[in-house]
């Protein structure tokens, strides 16, 4: 298997595991061992889909200059969850709020987390793509100049 291939599988493992776990996880996707105490929204499904997928994409674009951008990352994936979770279910933050406080001040807040958490993706993903990729070394960039 090349080595594109062999990115490409892991990159759609990666999506698709992100999928199945945080959809599990958080409710979104019906299972006997979770159940969600509110309701599903269409946000929800599309904060889980887009942060599935960029997991994917930030897994296929390997920086040529060996750069990780792992926090960044991290950062825009736990944003991404808070933005598609229960935000009763969380024991974390039930722990540091109250149901009622949850419900009334964060609830409101999580489309614009999601939005927070796509745009930190799209600005990563950006940044990767403008500095190359492996397969892409020794390829000129569009735009670019090769006096």
């Amino acid at each position: 298997m090349s080595g594109t291939r062999r990115r490409l599988a892991t990159a759609s493992l990666v999506g698709a595991g992100a999928f199945v776990l945080f959809g599990a996880v958080t409710g979104l996707l019906p299972n006997p061992i979770y159940v969600r105490q509110v309701p599903r929204t269409p946000l929800d499904y599309l904060f889980l889909v887009l942060t599935a997928g960029f997991l994917g994409g930030y897994t296929l674009q390997r920086p040529a200059d060996g750069r990780t951008d792992d926090g960044a990352a991290t950062a825009s994936t736990v944003v991404g969850f808070l933005a598609f979770g229960c935000p009763t279910c969380n024991a974390v933050l039930l722990a540091l709020f109250s149901s009622s406080a949850l419900l009334t001040y964060f609830d409101p807040l999580r489309p614009l987390l999601g939005a927070a958490s796509v745009v930190l993706f799209g600005w990563l993903l950006y940044a990767r793509a403008r500095r190359g990729c492996d397969s892409c070394v020794g390829t000129p960039r569009p735009g670019s100049r090769t006096d």
